[in-house]
């Protein structure tokens, strides 16, 4: 039995994807088997029902946990509010708790300049990443407030160094920053930990990246010092599990980078 046997996570962002040589392809996949393994319960969300459903599969079959799916999408057409709700209202139909709330889910139009970008593409951004993690973080809170629960949010480098091709998506991302650092002052109170990851993974959608946009790649992905890009599953997914333990304590609402996947810094 894992550390977590009994408790309750909600991922988002967690559908099953696979690279072209057949590895983990998801950070939020990554995240969940790590979580999967240490028996906690998952409530995963994303926009690919498919992805969801392969995802529940394989976690019950190969560890023993339970699964809850749900289709949700943060966008600019939608009652935000109401979908974010609606997922949490069944998270607590389905286990009656919620223990550790980690915002994964972002989708952006990744490559385009500052100056092409549409309206769209950076509502894209902003509501997939930082209003899915207000709405998040708003109604998890009575019940982390409960368990004394972690919330996990994830910024990126493209805000912390203004990656080229990538406005809307930093903009998210420093905008998820900041409301994780309010968060984490505001709440610290109520024995709530919140933190920030900005990771360098190797992912189906960077493999994307890759080959849609190569000049803005080459830009903005680097090979970490430690010669390699971290994985979903045993380094960042890790990672998640470390900061869910209920004995760590460290820099509250501080961004947490992943060097190559091998190790923190504040």
């Amino acid at each position: 039995m894992g550390f977590l046997t009994g408790k309750t996570a909600i991922i988002t962002g967690a559908g099953r994807a696979v690279l072209k040589n057949g590895g983990c392809g998801s950070i939020g996949y990554g995240i969940a088997t790590a979580y999967a393994k240490e028996g906690a319960n998952l409530v995963i969300t994303g926009r690919n029902v498919k992805k969801l459903e392969d995802a529940k599969e394989e976690l019950e079959r190969l560890y023993g946990i339970k699964v809850l799916t749900v289709q949700a999408d943060v966008n600019a057409g939608a009652d935000n509010e109401a979908v974010v709700n609606e997922v949490v209202r069944q998270t607590i139909e389905a286990f009656g708790r919620i223990d550790v709330l980690i915002n994964n889910a972002q989708a952006s139009a990744s490559g385009v300049p500052l100056a092409d970008h549409t309206t769209d593409q950076f509502n894209l951004a902003l509501y997939s990443g930082l209003y899915a993690v207000f709405y998040y973080m708003k109604a998890s809170y009575p019940y982390l407030k409960e368990t004394k629960g972690s919330v996990i949010n994830f910024a990126s480098g493209a805000g912390l160094f203004g990656n080229f091709g990538q406005c809307a998506y930093a903009a998210a991302k420093e905008g998820i920053r900041g409301l994780s650092r309010v968060a984490a002052t505001e709440w610290g109170k109520d024995g709530i930990n919140v933190n920030v990851i900005c990771p360098i993974a190797w992912t189906s959608q960077l493999e994307n990246f890759q080959e849609a946009y190569p000049e803005a790649f080459a830009k903005n992905v680097h090979m970490p010092p430690m010669g390699h890009y971290g994985d979903p599953e045993l380094e960042i997914g890790r990672v998640c599990v470390q900061l869910a333990h209920p004995d760590f304590k460290y820099l509250t609402g501080e961004t947490l980078t992943l060097e190559g996947g091998m190790g923190l810094r504040p």
